[in-house]
C-alpha cells in the first residue's frame, strides 16, 4: 500500500514537472549569450564615461565590479542561466535621486552599445522592454 502511494506520488510530481513551460532563453541567445552581453555592457559603460549628463554618477564606482553585476543582471533579465547576487535595484540606487532624464541617458548609451555590436532593433527592443519594466525601481530613489 505504501509503495503504491509513493509510486503514485512520484508519478504526479513527474507529470507536474513535465508540464512546466520551458524557460525562454531566446533573448539571451539573440544577445550573444554571456560574451555578447559582456561586450554590450562594456560598451555601455565606455559610452557612459564620456557622457557628461551622467558620468558623475559613476565617478566613485568600482567599474569592474559594476560591469560584472550588470552582466549578470542583464543575463538574468534576458532569460540566461546566470545568477545575480548584487543589491536590489532599489538598494543600489538609494539616495541617488535619478531623474527620468538620467535613466533615459543610460538607455541611450546602452542602445549605442548594442548598435555598435550589431544587435538588431527587434532584439534591442525586447531587452529594452524588459528593462523599462524595472524603471520604477531606479528613478527617484
Amino acid at each position: 500500500m505504501l509503495r503504491s502511494l509513493c509510486v503514485a506520488l512520484l508519478a504526479l510530481v513527474l507529470v507536474g514537472c513535465a508540464q512546466q513551460p520551458a524557460k525562454d532563453d531566446s533573448l539571451y541567445r539573440d544577445l550573444g549569450e554571456k560574451p555578447g552581453i559582456n561586450r554590450i555592457v562594456e560598451g555601455m559603460l565606455l559610452n557612459v564615461a564620456g557622457d557628461q549628463r551622467i558620468a558623475h554618477f559613476f565617478a566613485r564606482v568600482d567599474i569592474v565590479g559594476l560591469r560584472d553585476k550588470l552582466v549578470d543582471k542583464f543575463c538574468v533579465i534576458a532569460g540566461g542561466p546566470c545568477v545575480y547576487t548584487g543589491d536590489s535595484l532599489e538598494e543600489g540606487h538609494k539616495g541617488q535621486n535619478l531623474s527620468p532624464s538620467d535613466f533615459n541617458a543610460l538607455v541611450e548609451n546602452l542602445q549605442a552599445s548594442m548598435d555598435s555590436q550589431g544587435v538588431s532593433t527587434p532584439v534591442q527592443n525586447r531587452l529594452l522592454a524588459r528593462l523599462a519594466a524595472l524603471r520604477g525601481q531606479v528613478i527617484e530613489k
